[in-house]
């Protein structure tokens, strides 16, 4: 059982951590923002709480150090500057450092924290703050509240045994009660008597109340106007924070039931406070029931005093490996209904064909849903290069801040996970290499802040991702000449400006005159390349003089299950990915064009420009007696895949090539059909790309 808190606590710990780096960046933009410095110093309270409580002292005398800086901080005794939001961002990741390392802390761990306690100490010292001074002893400054008029009451209502004999009936002034607002109702029924000796006109109930209202004190009583003079009613305002973790001891002197004094002897004593106090008498059980309710009720409301979103108590953390072990059973059910689907069509039996047909439906909801599961915004991936920017431009000397566009398109998230290094790369080489230095960016008639771009938007089943900045943008004849030197291409190739900026992507390929911490080495860009195609997509080039770079990215939304075409080329096999088809044509393609790479036919009035897949696979059985194209779109153009015959649509399970077929052109990955055979599924990109460079060779 403790060891399954104790992941709790990492899992919750390292959520923190995350949400903590945003937090700090955005206080970085806007450092007066008072709601950003109380999440920022809730999250380290939580750490360490939650720290102290697992036995992690280390963390939680480190986060104490942070926390007690955020704390003059929320209430004005030191300012935040960039050098306060580089502290805190060291404190974070190295927060991060003692979570991995856990309960045993190595020396060199050790005297990190005390250094970087140091420098907190310092830095609160040297801005006129206390050092010494810590959270609890500062008193504390509520960021704005959305409503200054919230606030939340105890109401205890203790109606007499014969409120309902004058007609009162003390259940409905209980239900106007809730109407008011937010409320936590706890009925009390200790003095209900048996069955045989109760008395229906009597009333031996009475309630506790917690309502967060914009109400004031008058408005509740009001609802108690016409009170027989034997009831009782108390309303008294909480002054406890809403969404901090109040204990259950403090609840308890709040509302009078016990002394500080007879908390404190009971807290010494090691033991569960609210059984210790009704052992010894001191509350009654119905006591605590109600401050346990009322600590609830605390718990749910945010900092500003509004209710939180119930949706999030929905929610439910599971782990990614269980949703992969879903996806993959959905994907075997996927590959039997394949073959239950011919098994069905061999034996034409109409029954079962029926049964067919409705596991086809079963297996594509299944489908959707486990993928919907899986899919997660982008902007999760987004975020965390915020930091980097944010690292990258102050170790260069640069100003850069990173924008995000369409960080709520959502994408698979095993395909996130591999988008990270790629990303990475292609944002440090945008501040690195894009972003020029402040004084240059004034004499170029710039903003002296540069800005990187990253966004997303779909198109069909596939994401674009950009990743954009305004600097001076690529040197062509840099990039020719280095490509010279290095022998990838000859002085007299005539190359476009789409080719020569592909160059870049050529291993060890690198224009910088040294080699820097940052660059210089030729390594980055076409491991970009390189992991971009394992995911089945593409990178190119845009870039103009003086005015930035443009790097984009086209990637399959998911990796796992998709629906396919099944096309023959003789007695083979293959799957064009549904959602790149525009529409399938029945061709009156001659036996002469079929001995053509690339075949020329007209389609609505328009010439269609298609790659003749026998021809390219090499596949040399008969010619049938016509062939069919289906055409496909590649988010630019519309292009044509010559196949003999086009058998219809299923669903395809997408398995990975092995090593050995890493590097087959227009191949992206296979699938398993009905029978148990393998089927190739076309790379799309790599297909209409040959078709583009051919007809750039043809117009040079």
């Amino acid at each position: 059982m403790l060891e399954q808190l104790s992941s709790v606590f990492f899992d919750e710990a390292n959520e923190l951590l995350d949400n903590l780096e945003e937090q700090l960046l955005a206080l970085s933009d806007n450092n007066g923002d008072p709601e950003t410095i109380a999440a920022v110093f809730r999250a380290m309270h939580t750490i360490k709480g939650s720290s102290a409580m697992f036995g992690f002292n280390e963390i939680s005398t480190f986060t104490h150090e942070a926390e007690s800086a955020m704390d003059q901080v929320r209430n004005g005794v030191i300012p935040v500057t960039p050098e306060l939001i580089d502290l805190l961002l060291k404190a974070r990741d190295h927060i991060r450092s003692l979570l991995d390392a856990g309960a045993e802390v190595s020396e060199e761990v050790h005297k990190s924290s005390e250094a970087l306690i140091l420098e907190f100490k310092v830095y609160v010292q040297s801005h006129g703050g206390n050092a010494t001074e810590t959270a609890s002893s500062v008193k504390k400054i509520e960021p704005k509240k959305a409503d200054e008029n919230t606030a939340t009451w105890r109401i205890k209502f203790r109606p007499s045994s014969t409120i309902m004999q004058n007609g009162t009936r003390p259940e409905l002034l209980i239900k106007e009660l809730t109407e008011l607002g937010t409320a936590t109702v706890v009925p009390f029924y200790n003095d209900l008597p048996v069955l045989s000796e109760m008395d229906s006109e009597l009333c031996y109930f009475s309630w506790d109340v917690i309502l967060t209202t914009t109400k004031t004190k008058n408005d509740i009583e009001d609802v108690f106007i016409f009170l027989d003079s034997e009831s009782k009613i108390e309303v008294e305002k909480i002054d406890l924070l809403p969404g901090e973790n109040n204990k259950i001891g403090e609840i308890l002197v709040s509302r009078k039931d016990v002394s500080q004094d007879d908390v404190d002897e009971m807290l010494r004593a090691k033991k569960q406070l609210g059984l210790m106090l009704v052992e010894k008498k001191i509350v009654s059980e119905e006591q605590v029931r109600s401050a346990l309710a009322e600590q609830q009720h605390l718990k749910s409301l945010s900092p500003n005093g509004q209710v939180q979103n119930q949706a999030a108590a929905a929610t439910l953390r599971i782990s990614s490996l269980k949703l992969d072990q879903l996806v993959d059973l959905v994907g075997e059910l996927v590959t039997f209904n394949a073959r239950l689907d011919q098994e069905a069509i061999k034996t034409d039996n109409v029954t079962f064909k029926n049964l067919s047909e409705q596991c086809d439906r079963i297996a594509v909801m299944m489908r959707d849903i486990s993928m919907g599961l899986r899919m997660v915004p982008v902007g999760t991936l987004f975020q965390k290069f915020k930091r980097t920017v944010h690292d990258l431009s102050t170790q260069l000397g640069k100003r850069v801040e990173m924008v995000m566009v369409g960080s709520e398109t959502e994408l698979d998230k095993t395909v996130i996970e591999k988008l990270n290094d790629p990303l990475l790369h292609l944002v440090r080489n945008s501040v690195d290499h894009g972003v020029e230095l402040p004084e240059d960016r004034i004499a170029a008639g710039k903003n002296p802040v540069g800005t990187v771009t990253l966004a997303a938007k779909h198109a069909g089943a596939f994401i674009n991702i950009s990743i954009k900045d305004d600097g001076k943008g690529l040197d062509k004849n840099a990039i020719r000449e280095k490509a010279i030197q290095k022998k990838l291409i000859s002085p007299d190739d005539n190359l476009s400006d789409s080719e020569i900026f592909s160059l870049i992507f050529q291993p060890g390929f690198s224009t910088a005159k040294q080699v820097t911490s940052v660059s210089g080495r030729g390594v980055g860009l076409d491991v970009v390349k390189k992991d971009l195609g394992t995911l089945g997509g593409t990178v190119t080039t845009e870039s103009e003089p003086g005015k930035g770079t443009t790097f984009l990215l086209k990637i399959p939304l998911t990796m796992a299950i998709i629906d396919g075409m099944l096309v023959t080329i003789g007695t083979v096999t293959y799957i064009v990915p549904l959602n790149t088809i525009s529409e399938c044509i029945s061709s009156t393609i001659t036996k002469e064009q079929m001995d053509d790479d690339f075949i020329v036919t007209t389609n609505h009035g328009k010439d269609l420009k298609s790659v003749n897949l026998r021809k390219f696979f090499k596949i040399t059985d008969p010619l049938p007696d016509h062939q069919e194209i289906v055409s496909v779109y590649d988010g630019d153009e519309v292009y044509g895949l010559v196949v003999d015959k086009i058998l219809g649509s299923q669903q395809t399970v997408i398995k990975p090539l092995g090593n050995l077929y890493g590097n087959c052109t227009g191949i992206n990955s296979s699938t398993i059909l009905g029978d148990g055979s393998v089927a190739l599924i076309l790379d799309i990109f790599q297909l209409t790309s040959m078709i583009k460079n051919s007809e750039r060779a043809n117009e040079h």
